[in-house]
């Protein structure tokens, strides 16, 4: 196997502005297309100096930045050391620079430390100390050795070292971490399970651990933990964070990636590695809130080892209920009257093994609600003071379709005034089935149901009317490329490496503009973010938008297209870049983007294409829309129906 640098198809589509689809299509087409080097047939890897010099042969335009150098020579190691060589470039940065940006020694924070060649002697701040459970502290006054149980050495070879350092000094030490950490979390996305951020902003706010102790035993690569960042106070406040986070996670490769996020944000963190189950890092330990997204179904977690431990205050956990040792474990952790919240396999919640610990957990007020997520349930637990009167009701929703409904749901439980709860002695007196979709109220049905089908015909759109032609129209036209040239569209991407994970700014996503919906994302303030205008063309592997209102930035993966409206319609070019393929980035699986054709009209003509263009992405819009309203309408028609409170409307007496 070759030792050069490797990418993938994908790679390879980045690097020369093109989609898979091109990628793939100049391996059929081409004989001298390079051969794979690795990989597997459907996950090919290729030499990237063959990869360049091939595209240098045929004038294709490509751009392999600072960051993919880098990216590409840790890659270059294989897939079992990437990992550990992404912890090491952490160790690297957060050695070198303080959570600001400066140096812990004081020198500007453009100068590379350590020693020379780019050598890194492995110390930071925390380590790594004892056994079985390693420590990995972000404070400023600790050392981080870098060594994980021997495996992990904490050293860069010289040119990799050096590559981390410039590409810290061109775009900061987090920004540039963070890049490394997108980019491993893609190649292992099927190995590496990550919390929605979404769902993981949601559970930091729930449990309010501002200005205390935050714990997350099972925190992965720090998903949980980064979400303090994010999750925005109701009102829109800035986060306030907790004066301490704590972290235990099982791959000590993951631990030190958390450990150097965090680091680098300026969090007073520390995390250790080690299986939490059976060598507790923490014991004794008091937060003053956990999270939790522990794995799932996951059957060797220790029950032999465990029967006896006296984390199982609420039972001893079945073989088969391993999530209920996460649950007790969580709770073990918080201080009286702290919250907890943790994922759960919707399961969870009905199976008969587990009936006795829920009902123990109910009975002595410690579960306080189930919420059902999109794919997972999140419970809601707290740890009851001595001599609290237990609640009577848990909260019991059904979220899976909206998750701004949970935080009203919550803040309404807590104050009692909630009508979303079921009385626990109804509960314990059943099968202690806590499932949501058993729980919903049956008023609400019927309601739910109303709305959504008066939603459903509002939706629809009508097609433009166009006229049929005998022969298509033979019109003068012009290339995107040329159109550029001529100063009629200036072309424009958003930061190299930008990091939309939290901030004030409000960003747009490329999954926004696939869906239509608002901006959804955010980011900090940064050089070199793009503003976006009202008439901005915007496009992303999949789809096309015109911008209609300004304010957001650009996000990672888009392109924009600003014309000059006195002379050139936005969506009149928007719609011939979708007729293209809809990949404005890349062009279709033949021709660079710059080649799509436009026919010459003049202005009015072009607002009139334009029209008809925009009301068929209108039209797009609605079928999405009606798509996914029809399979709401489908189900609350059908439990309606089931339960009785829906009936035929005709042909038949109530």
């Amino acid at each position: 196997m070759s030792h050069d640098p490797t990418v993938n198809a994908g790679d390879i589509a980045r690097l020369a502005g093109v989609g898979r689809a091109a990628v793939s299509n100049w391996r059929r087409r081409h004989d001298d297309f390079p051969q794979p080097v690795g990989g597997t047939a459907n996950q090919p890897l290729f030499s990237l100096p063959q990869i360049e010099s091939w595209l240098r042969r045929y004038g294709k335009s490509y751009q392999v930045s600072l960051g993919d150098r880098v990216w590409q020579r840790l890659k270059a190691a294989g897939d079992l050391r990437l990992g550990e060589l992404v912890a090491q470039a952490g160790i690297l940065l957060t050695d070198r620079h303080t959570p600001t940006g400066g140096r812990p020694d004081g020198q500007p924070s453009g100068q590379p430390g350590g020693q020379p060649g780019g050598q890194h002697d492995g110390s930071r701040d925390g380590q790594l100390s004892g056994q079985p459970s390693r420590r990995l502290e972000g404070r400023l006054d600790g050392r981080l050795d870098g060594r994980l149980d021997g495996r992990l050495d904490g050293r860069l070879d010289g040119e990799l070292a050096g590559l981390v350092t410039e590409l810290a000094e061109q775009h900061e030490p987090l920004t540039a971490y963070e890049f490394l950490c997108e980019r491993y979390l893609e190649a292992h996305s099927r190995q590496l399970s990550v919390t929605r951020d979404d769902v993981a902003e949601l559970m930091v706010r729930l449990v309010r651990a501002e200005g205390g102790t935050l714990l997350d035993p099972a925190c992965g690569v720090g998903t949980l933990l980064l979400a303090l960042d994010r999750a925005p106070r109701p009102g829109g406040e800035a986060p306030r964070r907790p004066a301490k986070v704590l972290g235990q996670e099982l791959s000590e490769t993951s631990a030190a990636i958390t450990a150097a996020r965090l680091r680098l944000r300026g969090l007073d963190a520390e995390i250790a590695a080690g299986d939490a189950m059976r060598a507790d890092a923490f014991p004794g330990l008091r937060a003053d809130a956990v999270v939790c997204d522990p794995p799932f179904n996951e059957r060797a977690w220790g029950y032999e080892e465990l029967t006896g431990d006296p984390r199982w205050e609420y039972g001893l956990p079945p073989r088969g209920e391993p999530e209920l040792a996460w649950v007790q474990h969580c709770l073990t952790h918080v201080k009286p009257g702290g919250s907890v919240a943790i994922l759960m396999p919707p399961a969870a919640a009905s199976r008969k093994a587990g009936r006795r610990i829920r009902a123990n957990l109910l009975r002595a007020g410690a579960l306080r609600g189930v919420v059902a997520l999109p794919g997972a349930d999140l419970w809601l637990l707290r740890r009851p003071k001595p001599g609290e009167r237990p609640p009577s009701e848990v909260l019991i929703l059904d979220a899976a379709g909206d998750l701004e409904l949970v935080e009203p749901a919550w803040r309404a439980y807590l104050e009692d005034r909630s009508d979303q709860t079921v009385r626990i002695i109804d509960l314990l007196a059943d099968e202690v089935d806590m499932t949501p979709a058993r729980h919903q109220r049956h008023d609400d049905v019927g309601k739910a149901f109303a709305e959504v089908r008066d939603r459903f015909l509002a939706a629809s759109a009508a097609p433009p009317d166009l006229k049929v032609l005998e022969q298509p129209l033979d019109q003068p036209a012009i290339t995107l490329g040329d159109l550029i040239k001529e100063g009629l569209v200036t072309m424009v991407q958003a930061p190299a490496k930008m990091v939309a994970d939290g901030g004030d700014v409000p960003v747009l996503t490329a999954d926004d503009v696939l869906s239509g919906s608002p901006p959804s994302g955010s980011a900090a303030t940064q050089q070199g973010l793009v503003t976006l205008r009202p008439g901005d063309v915007v496009a992303s592997y999949s789809s096309v938008r015109v911008i209609a209102d300004g304010g957001a930035v650009l996000g990672p993966h888009l392109t924009l297209y600003r014309v000059d409206g006195r002379r050139l319609d936005p969506d009149f070019l928007a719609g011939y870049l979708r007729a293209a393929g809809g990949r404005a980035t890349t062009g279709s699986s033949r021709f660079d983007v710059r080649r799509t054709r436009l026919p010459r009209l003049p202005l009015k003509e072009q607002k009139a294409y334009g029209e008809a263009f925009r009301q068929l992405a209108v039209l797009e819009d609605a079928i999405r829309e009606t798509s996914t309203l029809g399979h709401t309408l489908i189900r609350l028609g059908l439990d309606g129906l089931a339960d009785g409170h829906l009936h035929p409307a005709d042909g038949l007496t109530p």
